[in-house]
C-alpha cells in the first residue's frame, strides 16, 4: 500500500491583506469662498475704474446742465452724482470686505456686507429717482430756454461713458453678487437717461418742443424706480436670510 503522503498543499494563505487604505484625504482647502475672493478682487478693481469715469462725467454733465439750460441734461448730471456716490460705496463695499473679512474681530459675513451695499444703493437710487421726477413736472409747466446743440453733445459724451462703464462692469453683473449688480444698475440707469436726453432733446430742437425735454425726465425716474425695487427686493432677501436653527 504505497503510502501516498498526503501532501497537505496547505495552500499557503496568501492572506494579503489589501488594506492599502487609498483614503486620500484631498482638504486642500479649496473653499468657495476663496473663488469669490478673485471675483471681489476683479469687481472691486471695475468698480474703482467707474467711479473715475463717472465723476469726470458728471462734473461736466451738471456744469453743461446750467450752461445750456437743459433740464434732461441737468437731471442726467445730478443722476451721475448720485452714482458717484453709491458707486464709491460699493468700491468701499470691497475695500473693507478684503481688509476685515478674514478678521476673528468682525463678524459679519462678506456676502451680506455687500448685499447691503447694494440695498444702501437701491434706496439711494430711490431718492435720485423721485427728485428728478418732480423737478421735472416743475420743468413741465415752466419750460426755459434750451441751449439744444451743446447740450445733445454733452448727452452723447454721458452716453458714450456709461457704454464704457456697463462694459466694465458686465461680467460682474452676472455672477451672484449684489454689490456689483447695484454698480451696474446704477450705470444703465444713467445710461437710459442719456438716451432720453438725446431724443428728448433732438426733437426738441427740430420742433421747438421744450416739454419734450421735461417729460424725458419724467420717464426716466419711472423707469429707475422700477430698477431700485428690484434691487431693493433681490438684496434685502440676502440680508434677511437669517441661519435656520
Amino acid at each position: 500500500m504505497s503510502d501516498h503522503q498526503h501532501h497537505d498543499h496547505q495552500h499557503h494563505d496568501h492572506h494579503h491583506p489589501h488594506n492599502h487604505d487609498h483614503s486620500h484625504n484631498h482638504n486642500h482647502g479649496h473653499s468657495h469662498d476663496d473663488h469669490s475672493d478673485d471675483h471681489s478682487g476683479e469687481h472691486e478693481v471695475r468698480t474703482r475704474w467707474v467711479v473715475y469715469l463717472t465723476a469726470g462725467t458728471m462734473v461736466v454733465e451738471i456744469i453743461a446742465g446750467y450752461w445750456t439750460g437743459s433740464m434732461a441734461l441737468l437731471a442726467d448730471g445730478y443722476h451721475m452724482a448720485s452714482h458717484v456716490f453709491a458707486l464709491g460705496l460699493s468700491w468701499a463695499a470691497y475695500i473693507i470686505a478684503r481688509k476685515y473679512s478674514a478678521s476673528s474681530k468682525f463678524s459679519f459675513s462678506k456676502n451680506k456686507l455687500l448685499a447691503l451695499s447694494g440695498y444702501t444703493s437701491a434706496i439711494v437710487l430711490l431718492v435720485i429717482a423721485v427728485i428728478m421726477a418732480v423737478q421735472s413736472i416743475e420743468r413741465f409747466f415752466d419750460p426755459v430756454t434750451i441751449r439744444f446743440e451743446e447740450a445733445i453733445f454733452v448727452a452723447v459724451i454721458g452716453l458714450i461713458v456709461n457704454a464704457l462703464s456697463a462694459v466694465f462692469l458686465h461680467h460682474g453683473h452676472e455672477h451672484h453678487d449684489h454689490n456689483i449688480r447695484s454698480a451696474y444698475l446704477h450705470v444703465l440707469a444713467d445710461g437710459l437717461t442719456s438716451v432720453t436726453a438725446i431724443i428728448a432733446l433732438t426733437a426738441g430742437m427740430f420742433y421747438n418742443l421744450y416739454s419734450l425735454d421735461s417729460l424725458s425726465g419724467i420717464i426716466s425716474s419711472v423707469v429707475i424706480t422700477k430698477w431700485s425695487i428690484g434691487l431693493l427686493k433681490g438684496s434685502g432677501k440676502d440680508l434677511v436670510d437669517l441661519k435656520k436653527k
